[in-house]
C-alpha cells in the first residue's frame, strides 16, 4: 500500500486553491491547477473533493472541464461520483423572500454585492466604504435573526452568509468520509476562513489533519502561508512526493 492510499484530501476553493478577488466572479484559476488536481485525485484512488461555500455548478465553471466530487454551499449540496443531492432553492421559501429583501435594503449602498446561491445567500462588502460596510453587515445580521433557528449567519472575510443551520463544512466532510473511496482513510482539509473552522474542528476530532491558509488565529494543526503554497504542495504530491501532512509547518 502506498502512502496515498491512507489519505483523503479536501480543499476549500476561495483563498485556498485560488487567491481571493475583489468580487466572486473575478477569481482567477492557475492553468496548471486542474491537471494537478486530476493527477493527485488519481494517485489518491479518487479520494479528493472540493468543500466550499460556492454552489457546485460555480466550482465546475472554475475547474472546467473537470467535475470533482464536491460539497457546495457548506454542505447543502453534495456530489459524489457524479450524483448530486441537495441545494434546491424551492426548499427554502423564507430565505428566497429574504434575498429579495436584502437586494432592496442594499440597493443604495455603494459596492455591496448580493451573491444569491439559491439555498444560501452571501452579502459581500470587500470594496465598500466603512459606512456602507456597517450597514450591509447590520442588514444581513437582522435577516439571519428573523429567519430563526433554521438558518445560521457565517461571517467571513468581508462577507456575511446565511446558510441552513444544518450545513457546515465539518458535516460535509464527515458525510463524504462515510462513502467510498473516502471511507477508512485519514482526512486532510485545507481552508482559509472562519467558516473553515467548523471543518477543522471535525477533522481534528476524527484524527485527521487540518491546515489553515494564512496567518489568522485558528484551531487548525498546520499552516501554509498562501494559496500558492497549497498549489505547490498539490503539484508535488501529484508528482509523487511523499504525502506527509504532519510534516507541514505547525499553526
Amino acid at each position: 500500500m502506498s502512502d496515498a492510499d491512507g489519505f483523503a484530501v479536501f480543499l476549500d476553493f476561495d483563498g485556498t486553491l485560488a487567491e481571493l478577488a475583489p468580487t466572486p466572479d473575478a477569481v482567477q484559476v492557475d492553468p496548471i491547477l486542474v491537471p494537478n488536481l486530476e493527477s493527485l485525485k488519481a494517485r489518491l484512488g479518487g479520494a479528493l473533493a472540493i468543500v466550499t461555500g460556492r454552489p457546485v455548478s460555480v466550482i465546475d465553471g472554475f475547474l472546467a472541464p473537470s467535475r470533482f466530487d464536491c460539497a457546495g454551499l457548506h454542505g447543502v449540496e453534495l456530489r459524489v461520483d457524479g450524483q448530486l443531492s441537495g441545494g434546491r432553492p424551492e426548499d427554502h421559501p423564507d430565505l428566497r423572500a429574504g434575498v429579495a429583501r436584502l437586494r432592496a435594503e442594499t440597493a443604495a449602498l455603494d459596492k455591496v454585492l448580493i451573491e444569491d446561491k439559491g439555498a444560501s445567500v452571501a452579502v459581500h462588502w470587500r470594496l465598500a466604504n466603512e459606512r456602507d460596510t456597517e450597514t450591509a453587515e447590520a442588514v444581513v445580521k437582522a435577516l439571519a435573526s428573523e429567519l430563526g433557528a433554521g438558518y445560521r449567519l457565517q461571517l467571513g472575510k468581508a462577507v456575511g452568509e446565511i446558510v441552513p443551520a444544518s450545513a457546515t463544512k465539518g458535516h460535509a466532510i464527515r458525510a463524504l468520509m462515510e462513502k467510498p473511496p473516502y471511507a477508512g482513510r485519514r482526512a486532510i482539509f485545507f481552508g482559509d476562513d472562519k467558516t473553515d473552522e467548523f471543518a477543522f474542528e471535525a477533522v481534528n476530532a476524527d484524527g485527521g489533519v487540518s491546515v489553515r491558509i494564512g496567518d489568522e488565529d485558528t484551531i487548525a494543526a498546520r499552516r501554509l502561508a498562501a494559496p500558492a503554497d497549497v498549489r505547490a504542495l498539490i503539484a508535488a504530491w501529484a508528482d509523487g512526493a511523499p504525502i506527509d501532512p504532519d510534516a507541514l509547518p505547525a499553526a
